[in-house]
């Protein structure tokens, strides 16, 4: 008993369309505990789709369709599942009447092609749509198979699954059990050093542990599978809290949390504030604290130097060290740090350095070399050289260095 998930558009398939809603719909079943073990990509043709759902109907119990349900001819969802079960269209006046009243409340009159989205296989129920013109269905063409369709528009296929799908899937007996799972986020260390330090938990199967890593952190997914929330979190707590304790300072938060939220947690819980100098990415670091709502409560401001006359004229960076040591630099980084923080009078300064590339590097200073500097209350400095590698591209070293700075501050506060 399991679901599958068949995204139907050949816009998914080209990449011109970001797939959100196969991260919705498989969140979701997890948390209603609902197994699913497939994602299916098709594009807008009916040969490859009826190929996609004889497959499909084969190895589970509920078949999710998102796409394909619009008013246009490359919209065939709902024909070609028709026609794979030898079931005729039957045209709904009910729903052509929602489409009507619809176009009236904006003015506009229905054309004449909408008509073929109230067309849905004879025995099906309408899965209404609240938000568009394009309803879905919910229909068992076979005893041992039902099928959900919705557009693919996420805001419209959201409200139809919350209003309509879910308490139609736990009226049949599904989601009465949950899935959680806590997402444990670590920072300055790699997935195989994590692994080999929790490498004993991997065998565990309630709960389970699995790693994950992305670009500037590593994670570890806790998962278990319980009556309730409550249950499962019972279940997760010791074994979250003794991958904690053997992180230590790597650990820095879980879920949803980043790291901006929690250096501005840290500072404001200080009642501590702190500016940024930036150079190779240009503003990218304040970007990230300002991307935290109330972030005016601790992050006062900053100054992009991508020029050395700006570094000199508005941060105080001695330009003979700039000739000597050139702006990549310790010395330099330092100085933006130190300049930042007094010409703002905040209680933490922070630079960043660097060479991002693809051009600009020397035999002595390679693409990746970055300077990150943090000014402490008490006026000292701390310097951190990083190396992000020339195999890197330009963007990933701006946002690896921004990660950097944010998680060096986050230890110093907890140090302190």
């Amino acid at each position: 008993m399991s679901v599958e998930i068949i995204c139907v558009g050949t816009e998914l398939l080209l990449g011109d369309i970001l797939n959100s809603n196969v991260q919705f719909l498989a969140k979701q079943l997890a948390s209603l505990g609902i197994p699913h073990y497939y994602q299916t990509v098709v594009g807008d043709n009916p040969t490859r789709l009826q190929e996609i759902i004889k497959i499909a109907s084969q190895r589970a119990s509920i078949l999710l369709f998102t796409g394909g349900l619009g008013p246009t001819p490359d919209d065939l969802t709902t024909e070609t599942i028709a026609q794979f079960f030898q079931t005729p269209l039957i045209e709904k006046p009910e729903i052509i009447e929602d489409i009507r009243q619809k176009f009236a409340q904006r003015g506009r009159i229905m054309t004449d092609n909408n008509r073929k989205q109230a067309l849905i296989p004879q025995g099906a129920d309408i899965l209404p749509n609240p938000s568009g013109t394009a309803p879905g269905m919910i229909w068992q063409p076979l005893s041992n198979l039902t099928i959900m369709t919705f557009p693919g528009v996420p805001s419209e296929m959201k409200r139809m699954w919350a209003e309509t799908a879910v308490p139609y899937l736990k009226s049949q007996g599904w989601g009465q059990e949950v899935i959680y799972s806590r997402m444990l986020r670590f920072r300055g260390i790699g997935e195989s050093g994590l692994a080999a330090k929790v490498n004993h938990l991997f065998a565990s199967t309630n709960p389970m542990v699995a790693p994950y890593a992305s670009l500037g952190e590593v994670r570890l997914r806790v998962s278990t599978k319980a009556a309730s929330e409550a249950e499962a979190m019972t279940i997760i707590e010791p074994v979250a809290q003794e991958i904690k304790k053997i992180a230590g300072l790597d650990y820095f938060g879980q879920d949803d949390d980043t790291l901006a939220e929690v250096v501005g947690k840290l500072l404001r819980d200080r009642q501590e504030n702190v500016s940024v100098a930036e150079s190779c990415t240009g503003g990218g670091l304040g970007a990230m604290f300002t991307t935290i709502a109330g972030s005016s409560d601790y992050f006062l401001g900053g100054v992009i130097a991508y020029d050395n006359q700006i570094k000199i004229a508005l941060l105080g960076v001695n330009a003979e060290d700039l000739k000597k040591y050139g702006a990549v630099s310790e010395v330099i980084a330092q100085q933006m740090a130190l300049g930042v923080k007094q010409r703002l009078g905040t209680s933490w300064g922070l630079s960043i350095t660097g060479i991002a590339g693809p051009g600009g590097a020397t035999d002595n200073k390679p693409v990746g070399l970055v300077y990150i500097s943090i000014a402490s209350p008490d006026g000292n400095v701390k310097t951190i050289e990083s190396r992000f590698g020339e195999t890197r591209d330009r963007d990933s070293i701006r946002f690896l260095s921004g990660c950097t700075a944010l998680d060096e501050l986050r230890r110093k506060l907890l140090n302190r």
